[in-house]
């Protein structure tokens, strides 16, 4: 992962270990291996339970079977809860069992016989800690949350994004202040050039586990209980969860989820190996001003609109460059704050249109979609000011402004900032002819 999100990991764990200490507890933190360090700590401070999240990813499915053999041989509990989502995605398999792959459909007809997720377990109180041992002073020092520095992470890598509980717990308040924008909200209306997030942006939140999923869907049904009308799934506030729910039980339930090759719900496309082209792209070289301030935001701040994720993924892929969508997932698994492995790899294919999207022939066009939303190009002046004295007339095409009027704006296209590097009616006609044939052979 990038500089960003450990700073925000870290933030979190700062922020973890000063609500605990407020209630009498403390956080100690451990590192290495995590097999050998149980070893040593289960004799070491006579640890009777390990408890963790019940996991869903390949890695941590693997972790959490050694852990459990671990505490057969050395005679420790191991409990492991549904806490990360809102269901418990194995039971969600299991009702699915005997039928064709989980649709989204047919994924929210199984949520429908299940009911509402379980109630999120109520916060912990200063009581809860008055029988537990007040850890010795020189252990928490021993164990403490690392700086960056000990990390060797740059400390100018810093986004304007906070990690912690305390952080996500406040922007949910602010959020949900505002009950007639939650009851209206629908995902495709929002804006993905606005200079300030017009979605929640509590994403990061979600995924570092700072914040509770279950509590934010229970406080959005109390939300929707009380309005006249509100939005519904897929394009609520409470559909946003349930995507993200679709995704880990998919995921969860399929092997090489994050590859092309060996992953069977994925198209298999020979897409092109082009280094200098995959570069241009993840260093905002692109030519294209929509698509380099959006690499842009990512590279400084961590985080951008999902229409903004869909403009770059369908330029990087099927819309001009035709490179794989594995290559694109691993630069956000890099950069983005609330990167994760399921959500990461499902909206990649998607965007691709590898998997679950079947409506390719819908390019997204990396200079009108932009314009259309932000006609004066603000979000393209704050993130390329190398562009930013150019007119609305040109600030999406800087290139077609004549060598004077670049004069006037201080940047000369070739020289300043990159010519377009493609012709993208070009080359969006022929990868759609690429994919055309690659769904009509494999349908076959």
């Amino acid at each position: 992962i990038g500089a960003l999100r450990w700073h925000f990991l870290l933030q979190s764990l700062e922020d973890l270990q000063k609500n605990l200490s407020q209630l009498g507890s403390c956080l100690l933190v451990i590192q290495g291996e995590y097999e050998a360090l149980l070893r040593d700590h289960i004799q070491k401070w006579n640890i009777t339970q390990v408890t963790l999240d019940a996991e869903m990813e390949p890695f941590y499915k693997e972790m959490e079977a050694n852990i459990r053999r671990l505490g057969e041989e050395l005679g420790f509990e191991v409990l492991s809860l549904v806490g990360h989502s809102l269901y418990d995605t194995k039971r969600i398999l299991e009702l699915n069992s005997g039928t064709p792959p989980l649709t989204y459909k047919r994924f929210l007809h199984i949520l429908s016989l299940l009911g509402d997720p379980e109630v999120p377990v109520r916060n912990l109180t200063a009581e809860d800690f008055q029988r537990c041992r007040p850890p010795d002073p020189g252990l928490a020092e021993c164990y403490r949350v690392p700086l960056p520095v000990d990390l060797k992470i740059p400390l100018e890598s810093i986004s304007p994004w906070r990690g912690g509980e305390t952080e996500g717990l406040q922007r949910l308040e602010q959020h949900l202040t505002d009950q007639g924008w939650v009851a209206s909200f629908t995902k495709p209306r929002t804006i993905p050039n606005s200079l300030l997030p017009s979605t929640t942006g509590l994403s990061p939140y979600f995924s570092m586990g700072c914040l509770s999923v279950r509590t934010f869907f229970y406080r959005l049904s109390n939300i929707y209980a009380q309005a006249k009308h509100h939005s519904l799934p897929p394009v609520s506030l409470q559909g946003q969860l349930l995507w993200r729910e679709f995704f880990y039980t998919v995921a969860s339930a399929t092997p090489n989820f994050t590859k092309m090759a060996g992953n069977p719900i994925c198209l298999q496309i020979s897409w092109y190996e082009d280094a200098e082209r995959l570069h241009k792209w993840k260093t905002a070289q692109t030519g294209f001003p929509w698509i380099d301030a959006i690499m842009t935001q990512l590279r400084q701040e961590g985080w951008i609109h999902h229409l903004a994720r869909h403009a770059v993924a369908c330029f990087l892929t099927r819309g001009d460059l035709w490179i794989s969508w594995e290559e694109g997932m691993k630069v956000f698994e890099e950069l983005l704050l609330d990167a994760d492995y399921s959500i990461n790899a499902g909206n990649w294919m998607w965007l691709s249109a590898s998997a679950f999207f079947h409506q390719y022939t819908r390019i997204f066009c990396p200079v009108r979609f932009g314009k259309r939303t932000d006609p004066e190009g603000q979000y393209i002046r704050k993130y390329l000011p190398i562009l930013k004295n150019f007119s609305s007339k040109y600030i999406y095409e800087p290139w077609t402004a004549s060598e004077e009027e670049q004069k006037q704006a201080g940047c000369i296209i070739g020289q300043d900032y990159p010519f377009p590097m493609v012709n993208h009616k070009e080359a969006s006609d022929h990868n759609l002819q690429l994919m055309k044939q690659v769904r009509e052979e494999q349908h076959r």
